[in-house]
């Protein structure tokens, strides 16, 4: 049995592994200051960024739902793993030994974790595609493959693989690795029957399907022969522990370095369409697996495509050119609206899916049918108004009655009344404000709807403050502006704060939760202590008293300074000064008060002694004042 991993190796991990660039591969990120990134959130829905990244500091943070912490706890809860999985996948990524004190070297993984099912599908996938190059019945796959233009470099770049007859060659071979029934089970390669467990993918041709990470989460398979007892045309594995159907999308682990690069996604309906979209130029292509394209599936691409109000990107829904593609292309019209980005289709000529295009007019005319794609919102109406006959009168009025209320579900104003103006004229009726009010009173008040929408909305860390905890701080309250730099000072490039931060006293900072963030970087052994980065910042986190403000320090050590200065030496310097300034200045104001109250006659000698304190209280003040260059005497 494995020990427990190396302190020193933890650290080493964490470092090691860059946040941005693994956050990169779940998230795309943009600029968002000096040394910070920011992205769409993925662990709770939003419309714009709020979730940062500070690459010097390697943390991440969210301002929406609170998630926060190093590379190990984003691959912890974007995975679903446990925190000695995520540590070992995570020195597995960059190459790292780990060694377990007590324990060896070696890994030991409890049975039924969700490693032990990933490595059982890489090895499942890894036995298929052996298959695939054996003799016998493999050769009706690599036919398959060969009449849709597919050759054997390109099987091997998508991993295509053929699963055996034999009822248990796989169930057999991964017996014998050292995985149990029970395992196969929950991974979906094996179902018990009535002469054991058997294989539950058999004679036919297999894609493995790969989550965002690369990890094969499971398979399609493709029937091949006319006897096989299954007739579905495709098979899925089942739902596991780590393949959720409504959560991933095939050819996505290819495709998502492009999506987030030219914030463009394309669509497609099936495993081979994915391929040849790749293989003709069109890196971006994904294929919902074995349901249809959801709204899980939206969130993920949302993400890549940094899908929000201000910056917008193309998803294109790619459709075969028959009946059922064009039937297929007005459902995605439902869905189309939790995309900001603009929404695109493209419908193949004569009926034909892309793998067909490709095969007859090549690869340029594949490119060329993303090319010539067309607004989701114009297909879907003149798809519609191509059943009515809008030469007479009654045609019109009927495509109206229809076309009105789909123009309505337009859920932004003033695509609706554009949609609502094209509507008159491509039916031909003469009286477009007519039109264009039947849709808005269909639709509703579209004054009521811009109010709705103008309201302010509460943020999920604020709706769940009482729930979560003590509230925090607001984070652009003026009279606390000072305490919060310097906090984030501390806490982001503590060799600039120490020596003097940790000279501060506890009533320099006037907030609850700034106090029991500064007592935990004193109890963490200050700014002084050498420490900086992810360890410092953890280190600081597990002090803290209450926890619930962990949430706080993961806030102040990724959100960038509002220094204007290029030396953030002398940024931090002034804003230390000016802490100490406003601390001294309440000093005087209590002094003075005091004077107030007392008199020179009958208590000279207490007043002649706060009146030397307050003489040398102005002169530190005035010293203080003149170092704090660029600060504010307010906190």
């Amino acid at each position: 049995m494995a020990g427990r991993i190396r302190d020193s190796d933890i650290a080493e991990v964490r470092e090691r592994n860059r946040i941005d660039e693994l956050v990169g591969e779940y998230v795309a990120l943009r600029p968002a200051g000096p040394g910070s990134l920011k992205g769409l959130c993925p662990f709770h829905d939003e419309k714009s960024p709020s979730f940062q990244v500070r690459t010097s500091h390697n943390t991440y943070h969210c301002f929406g739902c609170g998630a926060h912490g190093s590379a190990i706890d984003f691959l912890m809860q974007i995975d679903q793993l446990g925190f000695v999985e995520a540590v070992e996948k995570l020195a597995d990524r960059v190459g790292y030994r780990l060694t377990y004190e007590g324990g060896g070297a070696s890994v030991q993984r409890d049975r039924g974790t969700r490693s032990r099912l990933l490595a059982a599908n890489k090895l499942a996938a890894e036995f298929y595609a052996a298959e695939l190059r054996a003799p016998g019945e493999a050769q009706r796959a690599r036919e398959f493959l060969a009449e849709r233009g597919f050759d054997q470099a390109a099987a091997e770049s998508f991993g295509c693989g053929f699963a055996p007859g034999g009822w248990e060659k796989l169930t057999k071979h991964l017996l014998a690795q050292g995985f149990t029934l029970d395992e196969l089970e929950k991974a979906g390669l094996s179902v018990p029957g009535q002469r054991g467990h058997r294989d539950r993918f058999q004679r036919r041709l297999l894609w493995p399907i790969r989550d965002l990470g690369g990890d094969v989460v499971g398979f399609g398979a493709r029937r091949l022969f006319d006897d096989d007892r299954i007739e579905a045309k495709y098979l899925n594995t089942p739902e596991t522990p780590v393949y959720h159907k409504s959560k991933v999308l095939f050819g996505l682990d290819k495709a998502k370095r492009d999506i987030a690069k030219t914030r463009q996604a394309v669509i497609v309906e099936g495993y081979t369409d994915v391929m040849a979209m790749h293989l003709a130029g069109v890196p971006t292509a994904v294929a919902s697996c074995g349901t249809a394209f959801g709204d899980d599936h939206v969130a993920v691409l949302r993400r890549l495509l940094l899908d929000d109000s201000f910056d917008r990107g193309e998803v294109i829904y790619v459709f075969d050119g028959d009946a059922a593609g064009q039937a297929a292309a007005l459902k995605a019209f439902d869905g189309d609206q939790q995309f900001s980005a603009q929404t695109y289709i493209a419908t193949a000529p004569d009926g034909m899916d892309p793998c067909e295009l490709r095969q007859a007019t090549g690869d340029t005319a594949v490119r060329d049918l993303v090319a010539r794609r067309s607004p989701l919102f114009t297909f879907a109406i003149r798809s519609i108004l191509d059943e009515y006959d809008l030469g007479t009168v009654e045609g019109q009025t009927a495509a109206l009655k229809r076309c009105v209320p789909l123009v309505a579900q337009i859920r932004q104003v003033e695509l609706r009344d554009g949609y609502a103006r094209r509507l008159a004229g491509w039916t031909g009726w003469a009286d477009e404000a007519q039109v264009v009010r039947r849709v808005r009173e269909t639709a509703g008040q579209p004054a009521d709807q811009r109010q709705t929408s103008s309201r302010r909305r509460v943020r999920p860390v604020e709706a769940a403050a009482s729930s979560q905890g003590p509230a925090l701080p607001g984070r652009d309250d003026p009279r606390l502006r000072v305490q919060r730099e310097v906090l984030k000072a501390a806490l982001q490039v503590p060799a600039l704060a120490g020596p003097v931060y940790d000279t501060l006293p506890e009533d320099a900072f006037g907030h609850e939760g700034y106090l029991a963030v500064h007592r935990a970087i004193l109890a963490a052994g200050g700014t002084s202590s050498g420490y900086s980065g992810a360890s410092w910042v953890a280190a600081v986190t597990e002090t803290i008293t209450p926890p619930s403000y962990g949430r706080l320090v993961a806030e102040l050590a990724v959100e960038p300074m509002q220094s204007r200065e290029a030396d953030d030496h002398r940024y931090v310097s002034s804003m230390l000064t000016a802490l100490q300034g406003a601390l001294v200045e309440r000093q005087v104001s209590e002094i003075k008060s005091r004077l107030q109250r007392i008199s020179p006659v009958t208590n000279a000698d207490e007043y002649h002694e706060l009146f030397g304190d307050l003489v040398a209280l102005e002169q530190y003040k005035k010293a203080l004042r003149d170092q704090a260059i660029g600060g504010q005497w307010s906190a």
